[in-house]
């Protein structure tokens, strides 16, 4: 996947190809507002909460930069932040079940985008890395 150089070439490789990766981060993103917003109120939950909504919807927001990124180290270096803030997403989702706010079955299919986000962010990171050599 590359998602730099001229104009025709981001619009050729990141707007065509990549639209599912888009619709699946934005997704993620609105799933993780819906589940947020679910949430009991607590100082902690609100705490918790507030910081699984900033790296939820930032998965998405970090991976359309990403898309546009001017060179492969710029490429690489924010498919990272997609990568951390996917896992960092994780981290407050397993908080959330062990801390007895929600329970695992609720939340199983975020965790388990989450997780394939971050698998997702790995590939395409070691590729540009790869093709860059």
């Amino acid at each position: 996947m590359r998602c730099w150089g001229t104009k025709q070439m981001r619009n050729a490789e990141c707007g065509l190809r990549n639209n599912d990766l888009r619709a699946r981060t934005k997704a993620f993103a609105l799933s993780t507002i819906r589940l947020v917003e679910s949430l009991p109120r607590s100082r902690t939950v609100d705490v918790v909460g507030k910081q699984l909504l900033h790296c939820g919807t930032s998965v998405g927001s970090n991976y359309r930069s990403a898309c546009r990124a001017r060179s492969q180290a710029d490429f690489v270096a924010k498919m990272g932040i997609v990568e951390e803030e996917a896992d960092e997403s994780l981290y407050w989702l397993e908080l959330l079940i062990e801390a007895g706010t929600v329970e695992k079955h609720r939340v199983e299919k975020l965790m388990s985008e989450a997780n394939e986000l971050v698998a997702i962010a790995v590939t395409s990171i070691k590729t540009a890395r790869r093709t860059s050599r």
